[in-house]
């Protein structure tokens, strides 16, 4: 129940919100200023207790507690390592990020390509913070997007240290402490250290900037990969390429025409020109170093720009000796290895001259026998993933190949799986489909679509692959029209919690497709004429001498009963199961059945067992948690996802079967909820406002 709570609180943290830039959540209910204002009242610098200077904040195996890499390791603050520590000096730059004793250089190049955009830097590490005298209090904090909100984190600046040097990142310099005191805020949200070890740089860029990164292998580039780098750049999209090293010996090794392998570079300009009668593709690349400059065609010394007019060659300024130059977009594709794109969502670009992307966006979770259905690999189960809707009206106005369609990027990130490495777990093999609607289904959104229409229904597109990595993502143009887009795992039964975003060129409905909960029982209308001598003697027998069946009477019938059946499993009906179903048709308040009573609930187990043996298809006496959720749709109840995981939380076995006795408990159940809200609902608006009394005696039912 405190899930479902925590659940219902985030949603309306998000409704005021909660989790923008603007009004980050605080990390573990941690606030800054107050434990800053904290530290200066008692004299004491900050200790985070929440990520202690302990072994357990380092790692788990490589650098768990009696590793060799962890022999010697001690925490100092920067304060003990230094007389005069800088929090930033003379600005952030590349050379603050040295690597340590951690394989998270795609942190590491995430955190450099920080330093090349001075608005994105200052969401990530906030202004005002330093080690001067009046403002040092060993307290710092640092945001992230952390699937879907920006978070605060706070920590202390007790830094690991080996033979008194920073175990892991450092400034060249030595004096400077942001870079080293960002990593440990990361690891913290992840944590420990180890977690961070291997990675993509896209995650790095999408965690600083709350954007979506997609890459592009340019050994089979998008044909309209130069169109794509264009709008990316007018949309102030982060950019970097780089050329993949053979062996460790290339890293950072200088081609002939002054390349740098294995090394991140920013990709800033892409322009076309005139050139000898053609249209001549050229793209502007910068090296972070500084210096070190291609030397090939349309390098700073090149011939080639003699050949272009002066008003191509003025508007691109292409000599300076700043680490940027230009190329023709063939030798960009023949020298580098790829191009990694980062989209900006529109609140992180101020700049109102630039375009910007429309933003949609879904939180969802697979659960293990209700929502993680798994790929189309499981026909069976495929149809229980979540299923979300977007419809794309308009074209886009620049179209890629001249052809009109309407482009989109959509990205599914799986959460949280990098703080589960210390319990053995590791990143789930994830990817999407996505199905055009038909026109039978056109503007519905509370049908959740079932098995028999993805039987005969082919994809329209598809993640290109499934893989083992926190986020795919993948580009399409598709026309104007209604897709359903269906995130999974590529095995299903796999518990995880996802997030689900797409950015289209143009404004685009985007919102989940889900059954509508409601109730369609029939009431079992009878009076004490419906019912028959032989049922009338039948009850005689059973009710003893009051005339009324107890909870304790009905249980001992119904246990009889089933007992002597062989086409149903059940462990036999508890005390619980049979109050309720005492508390769902007694009318009177005396906490017993009477005739009428009696024999309106028989008909309903009567019904109940005919749903069950109807969906047992492969009559094992049990059904499956996804016969289950067809079974309570054919007893009368339209469910949601949510609910659908609490049913099989809360009444199926171990093997994701249900019995019996857990089926009818289940739907009365759920019966005796659906009409205690109804008659509470007075007013039929939907909602009901109930005193803390009377939520007790609600869910104490």
């Amino acid at each position: 129940m405190a899930g479902i709570a925590s659940t219902l609180q985030q949603r309306r943290d998000h409704e005021q919100g909660i989790g923008t830039h603007d009004r980050a959540v605080k990390y573990l209910n941690q606030d800054y200023e107050a434990l800053r204002q904290q530290c200066f009242e008692s004299g004491h610098l900050f200790q985070d207790e929440s990520f202690p200077a302990l072994p357990s904040s380092l790692g788990f195996k490589e650098l768990g507690a009696g590793s060799y890499k962890t022999r010697g390791v001690t925490w100092k603050r920067p304060t003990e390592l230094t007389s005069d520590p800088e929090f930033i000096l003379s600005g952030a730059s590349r050379t603050d990020i040295c690597q340590g004793a951690l394989g998270d250089c795609w942190l590491l190049a995430a955190i450099a390509s920080l330093t090349l955009n001075q608005e994105v830097l200052a969401r990530v590490v906030p202004h005002g913070q330093s080690f001067q005298e009046g403002e040092y209090a060993g307290i710092f904090h640092f945001q992230f997007w952390q699937y879907g909100d920006w978070v605060d984190v706070v920590i202390d600046d007790r830094l690991p240290v080996k033979d008194d040097e920073l175990l892991f990142v450092h400034s060249a310099e030595g004096r400077e402490f942001w870079s080293a005191l960002l990593e440990k805020a990361y690891a913290k949200v992840n944590g420990c250290y180890e977690a961070l070890s291997g990675g993509a740089t896209t995650e790095g860029f999408e965690d600083f900037t709350g954007g979506i990164a997609e890459v592009h292998d340019l050994n089979r580039p998008d044909p309209h990969l130069f169109h794509i780098i264009q709008k990316a750049l007018d949309r102030g999209s982060l950019l970097g390429c780089s050329i993949d090293i053979t062996s460790s010996s290339d890293s950072e090794a200088v081609t002939s025409q002054k390349l740098v392998k294995g090394h991140a570079y920013s990709l800033t300009g892409a322009a076309e020109v005139e050139y000898r009668g053609d249209k001549e593709k050229l793209i502007r690349v910068r090296n972070p170093w500084g210096q070190v400059e291609w030397t090939g065609a349309w390098s700073d010394d090149s011939m080639n720009w003699r050949y272009i007019s002066d008003e191509d060659r003025e508007r691109l300024s292409h000599r300076s000796e700043d680490g940027e130059f230009w190329m023709s977009f063939t030798d960009f594709l023949r020298h580098y290895s790829r191009v990694e794109i980062c989209n900006l969502t529109p609140d992180a670009l101020s700049d109102e001259g630039v375009s910007k992307w429309a933003l949609s966006k879904f939180e969802g979770s697979w659960r293990r026998g209700s929502t993680a259905g798994g790929c189309r690999n499981f026909p069976d189960t495929f149809w229980t993933n979540p299923q979300f809707v977007i419809k794309l009206d308009e074209e886009d106005d620049d179209p890629e190949d001249g052809e009109a369609g309407c482009s989109f990027v959509v990205g599914l990130i799986q959460k949280n799986r990098r703080r589960k490495r210390k319990m053995g777990e590791d990143m789930h093999t994830i990817g999407f489909a996505i199905y055009e609607v038909p026109d039978e289904f056109s503007g519905q959104r509370t049908v959740h679509l079932n098995k028999n229409f993805f039987l005969r229904h082919a994809s329209a597109a598809r993640s290109e692959t499934f893989i083992n990595l926190r986020e795919v993502c993948s580009r399409f143009c598709l026309p104007p029209g209604e897709y359903l887009i269906i995130p999974s795992t590529f095995d299903a039964n796999l518990n995880g919690d996802f997030h689900v975003r797409v950015f289209s060129e143009k404004q685009a409905e985007f919102q989940e497709l889900d059954d509508p909960i409601e109730s369609r029982v029939k009431k079992v209308e009878l009076d004490e004429d419906d019912v028959d001598d032989r049922f009338r003697s039948l009850f005689g027998q059973l009710a003893g001498g009051d005339c009324e069946i107890s909870a304790f009477e009905l249980m001992k019938i119904l246990n009889k009963v089933v007992t002597k059946r062989s086409d149903i499993q059940t462990s036999g009906f508890s005390i619980t199961t049979c109050r309720n179903m005492v508390n769902l048709l007694d009318k009177d308040g005396s906490g017993k059945l009477g005739l009428v009573e009696f024999k309106i609930l028989w008909t309903k187990i009567e019904n109940f067992l005919t749903i069950y043996r109807e969906k047992d298809v492969d009559q094992t006496g049990t059904i499956s948690s996804t016969e289950m959720r067809l079974a309570v749709e054919e007893a009368g109840f339209s469910l949601n996802n949510p609910l659908h995981q609490v049913l099989v939380a809360r009444y199926s076995e171990q093997d994701l079967t249900i019995d019996f006795d857990n089926f009818v408990s289940c739907l009365v159940r759920l019966e005796t909820m659906f009409d205690t809200f109804n008659e509470l609902d007075r007013d039929n608006s939907g909602t009901i406002e109930l005193s803390m009394l009377e939520w007790l005696n609600v869910s104490m039912l």
